[in-house]
């Protein structure tokens, strides 16, 4: 009996240190955001660049261009509702194809009103169907989302995946939920690379406050609804991203999964986030 359960251990720890050593970082493109991660993020850290309604497209496309100056790798993320059309999304990745980077990521947006022709995730996809970069990575949704029916969820996850190259599982704070959603992928024959969204190191009022506007609903009414736990988050030992990704594993880390990596919600808290991934390593070696 010691043998298997060594063995499982032995895959879950190569395996995560396998996800830590090329996380995805996903940051804001805030006036400070690219000072923090030049003195805090190595560069085979790939980093993503959120498109915010309030910023504009340019905002993230200007400091994709930066870092990807920088030596990073970078990922825009392109909001189908702040596009305007074919021609303005031309630019755009044409912008994309002249910093080097190969990899985009394309969201419907946080804009309550398309800017015009594109105004859903899939529409943008479609447009972009033979001219894309040569990857691109769509959203999957473990919980349920704030403003769209499940069903249309997994509808639309079955549409992207004939353009799409690879998923993100949204912000999840159950690792339980993460790893039946992954399971039920799966099942419906839905085969592409998937990167586990996971929250960083991040004050808990930040975590909550994000969640109930990025349309993770259970999370947010899980954390609304039960102040004890709440609380605890607020102490030490409430909410950490080390136990959470521990407990992927190993089911996440067998090839047959297609766990592609971390994708990590920084909330632009980069310093905290990548002592933290270095301490974890640090443990693991």
């Amino acid at each position: 009996m010691p043998r298997p359960l060594l063995r499982i251990e032995s895959v879950g720890q190569s395996g995560l240190t396998a996800f830590l050593r090329s996380p995805r970082y996903e940051v804001l493109p805030t006036q400070d955001a690219e000072s923090l991660v030049l003195a805090h993020v190595p560069n085979d850290v790939r980093i993503t660049i959120t498109a915010s309604p309030r910023r504009g497209i340019e905002a993230t496309i200007g400091l994709a261009e930066r870092l990807s100056r920088q030596g990073y790798a970078v990922i825009p993320h392109l909001s189908a509702r702040m596009i305007r059309d074919r021609s303005h999304l031309a630019e755009i990745l044409a912008a994309v194809k002249a910093m080097g980077s190969r990899d985009i990521f394309v969201v419907a947006g946080d804009a309550r009103d398309p800017a015009g022709e594109f105004p859903d995730s899939v529409s943008l996809l479609t447009a972009m169907a033979d001219s894309g970069p040569h990857d691109i990575g769509v959203t999957g949704y473990p919980e349920s989302h704030s403003f769209i029916d499940d069903d249309l969820t997994i509808q639309a996850m079955w549409d992207k995946r004939r353009v799409a190259t690879y998923i993100v599982s949204n912000l999840c704070f159950d690792p339980r939920v993460v790893k039946r959603w992954v399971e039920r992928v799966r099942r419906r024959k839905v085969e592409l690379p998937v990167y586990i969204g996971m929250a960083g190191v991040a004050d808990p009022a930040k975590l909550l406050r994000v969640s109930t506007r990025i349309g993770v609903v259970d999370s947010a009414r899980f954390l609304s609804g039960h102040s004890s736990w709440f609380v605890r988050m607020l102490r030490p030992g409430g909410y950490d991203p080390g136990r959470f990704v521990k407990a992927l594993m190993p089911d996440l880390g067998a090839p047959e999964r297609k766990v592609a990596g971390l994708h990590v919600f920084t909330f632009n808290e980069i310093e905290p986030t990548e002592r933290w991934r270095q301490e974890m390593l640090a443990r693991l070696n």
